[in-house]
């Protein structure tokens, strides 16, 4: 439980009942806050993929890593009073390309972030890499520093689909880099994709065989979308058809399972244990702080829930930083979304949610979306009974029409 500050005197009233007594009709009310995750972004790589729309900019001629590290102790310093006392479970750092980082100065950032935070004994804390930067004893230097998984965007192991991607590394370096992962770390992620450009089924499943054969503890399967602002979007690359891509989803169903992968969320497959922790505590509405370029924070109060947005460009967010400013928007989140934003993270899970979990995270009754529950059960997509909410196998094949049910 969360302690509620007193907000004035009032005679012959507790504490409780003193906060709460001015507070505004429509209110929040959370009991409890949920668990928090940290995220860090590196905003460099070294070439933009056609198909990437995430805040990364290319690395020519390098990139400022002693300033990059201080502006993000510095925003971390600054974000500290939100957070005061909460632990954190889980740390992310993503990119771009963060193994691009030398291992002093993910050391550095590591010492910066233990110093700072109170970070929980069993962390699960992941970093992003790539095949093209993979050295060993670099690895063994981020292990040592207190990395204890990684996620690594292999993509393709065909070195043809590789070069469509725009990837820096080939099919040889893809798999070198999986076996130096199983050498230094007992906890990975292999990212690959599907529906690639002029792509067959058997070409599809070979990826995943040759994934699978690696015995990762988990995998994400994403299907290539054409992401809007992105060369992709701009000059789309000849891509399997709708059918083909349903083809090669089945596939993927069929080949993870009985490979003994549980199939958790739309695109995460996990051996038994292995679920990924920080990604599940976003679908569950958990809180997340995101210090770095660009990056997103979802911060729970008592009595209101806010999300935040860093300054995307790497050069304006160090200035910022360094003038005590560096969120580009901030806004709470009004109670006519919160039903929304909640189902559209935790419907993506195929085994849903607890029902009480919806008021733990929202504050508000389940009364607030009834209708749209009710409408959703009405058409065979959502499954429901005292305990669990969930999709069906109809709402996991059309999930957007119906997360688009609870828009308010």
């Amino acid at each position: 439980m969360i302690p509620i500050k007193p907000a004035g005197a009032g005679a012959g009233l507790s504490p409780v009942e003193t906060a709460t007594a001015f507070l505004k009709p429509g209110t929040l009310q959370l009991a409890a806050l949920p668990p928090l995750s940290l995220y860090i972004h590196f905003p460099w790589c070294v070439r933009k993929c056609p198909y990437c729309d995430f805040n990364s900019h290319e690395a020519k001629g390098g990139f400022p890593e002693d300033d990059y590290l201080a502006a993000l102790r510095s925003d971390l310093e600054m974000a500290l009073p939100l957070i005061w006392g909460r632990k954190i479970y889980t740390i992310f750092i993503g990119g771009g390309t963060p193994s691009l980082m030398s291992a002093a100065g993910l050391d550095r950032l590591m010492s910066d972030v233990r110093t700072l935070l109170p970070l929980d004994g069993a962390a699960e804390i992941t970093m992003e890499a790539n095949p093209g930067t993979f050295e060993v004893e670099k690895f063994r230097s981020y292990r040592e520093s207190g990395i204890n998984r990684l996620s690594i965007g292999i993509q393709s192991f065909n070195g043809r689909h590789l070069e469509a991607l725009g990837r820096i590394h080939g099919d040889g370096e893809a798999r070198r880099a999986v076996q130096i992962a199983q050498q230094t770390f007992d906890n990975f992620n292999l990212d690959l994709m599907y529906a690639l450009p002029s792509q067959t089924v058997e070409e599809a499943q070979r990826d995943v065989a040759t994934a699978i054969g690696f015995a990762p503890p988990h995998l994400s399967l994403y299907h290539l979308t054409l992401e809007p602002n992105t060369y992709f979007a701009k000059y789309p690359p000849q891509v399997p058809d709708d059918d083909t891509s349903a083809e090669m989803q089945d596939m993927i169903a069929g080949m993870t399972s009985a490979a003994g992968y549980q199939h958790y969320e739309v695109s995460a497959y996990a051996q038994p244990g292995r679920q990924s922790r920080h990604n599940r505590n976003y679908w569950e509405f958990g809180d997340y702080l995101g210090i770095g370029a660009g990056a997103h924070s979802k911060l729970s109060f008592p009595h209101r829930i806010v999300r935040q947005m860093r300054f995307k460009q790497p050069k304006a967010y160090m200035e910022q930083v360094a003038a005590g400013r560096p969120l580009q928007e901030e806004f709470e989140i009004g109670r006519g979304d919160l039903g929304f934003e909640f189902m559209l993270n935790a419907l993506r899970l195929n085994d849903g949610f607890e029902v009480n979990l919806f008021a733990e995270r929202t504050g508000l009754t389940l009364n607030a979306i009834e209708p749209a529950l009710n409408a959703a059960e009405a058409k065979g997509l959502l499954y429901r009974d005292y305990r669990t909410i969930r999709p069906t196998e109809l709402g996991r094949r059309f999930l957007n029409d119906l997360q688009q049910m609870f828009l308010a």
